[in-house]
């Protein structure tokens, strides 16, 4: 494990680099995860064809620090991400962003510049107004949240992303849904479809029909479903979810 001290969010923030060939891939992740958690599956499998990764974990989940003082949003959180990058002088290098970390990374590449080679965004938040997931945990006050409302839905988890939630702190996890609610402006679709990089979008089949996947059609962007999984595509069929990011880097 890896560190480096954020001037963003004044603290010190983990991640890992997993060697492999070619620019390497950036992995940023969702509400409520960590990449040190969720994508290490991904980047061993053969169908991601041993190629190098960085996998970030954000302040406020993993192994990175948590502050109690830092705002969690995601321009915050893109700008920690493009410290990294620097902190490693990484010249040319791809994104990969899921859920909210989709959003986070859409925000990233509008800071990357000309080294960023691609963006691949799964199930993002394209809009304002977050997710099922996250209205709920922004319906409550913060202080309530962090009192009694991270803890009962710890208890009522049962599925793999319980132990990743159980790795962040809950005012993080407030802050980043309360962060999707209130969204940005312009909104994260319209940045998405504004980037001058080659871009994809990735679906679970299980979340299908979607609006989004829809919208993104009709504009033109290469859209990759990935069989036999939902938004929690990267346990329920990981190896699909490999190939998906290996082709769309291949086919750049």
């Amino acid at each position: 494990m890896n560190s480096f001290y954020s001037q963003q969010a004044r603290c010190t923030v983990r991640w890992q680099e997993l060697p492999g060939h070619g620019e390497p891939l950036v992995f940023i992740h969702g509400l409520g995860c960590a990449s040190s958690y969720e994508y290490p599956l991904i980047v061993c499998d053969p169908q991601f064809g041993r190629r190098r990764a960085i996998l970030l974990d954000l302040p406020g989940s993993g192994y990175s620090d948590k502050p109690a003082s830092y705002s969690y949003q995601t321009s915050a959180q893109a700008q920690v991400v493009i410290e990294l990058l620097d902190h490693l002088a990484i010249q040319s290098f791809w994104l990969y962003g899921h859920s909210m970390g989709g959003s986070i990374a859409i925000e990233a590449a509008e800071l990357a510049g000309s080294r960023l080679l691609g963006l691949i965004v799964s199930e993002p938040n394209f809009h304002a107004g977050g997710g099922a997931f996250s209205r709920d945990i922004a319906a409550q006050p913060e202080d309530d949240f962090v009192g009694t409302g991270y803890q009962a839905m710890l208890e009522a988890e049962t599925s793999p992303w319980k132990g990743s939630l159980q790795s962040n702190v809950p005012w993080a996890v407030w802050r980043g849904a309360t962060s999707l609610v209130a969204g940005v402006q312009p909104s994260w679709n319209i940045r998405f479809l504004q980037l001058p990089y080659p871009v994809w979008l990735i679906f679970g089949e299980l979340s299908l029909p979607d609006s989004d996947v829809d919208e993104m059609r009709q504009q033109g962007i290469a859209v990759k479903i990935i069989p036999d999984a939902g938004h929690a595509m990267s346990w329920e069929n990981p190896s699909a979810l490999a190939k998906a990011l290996s082709d769309c880097i291949q086919r750049k």
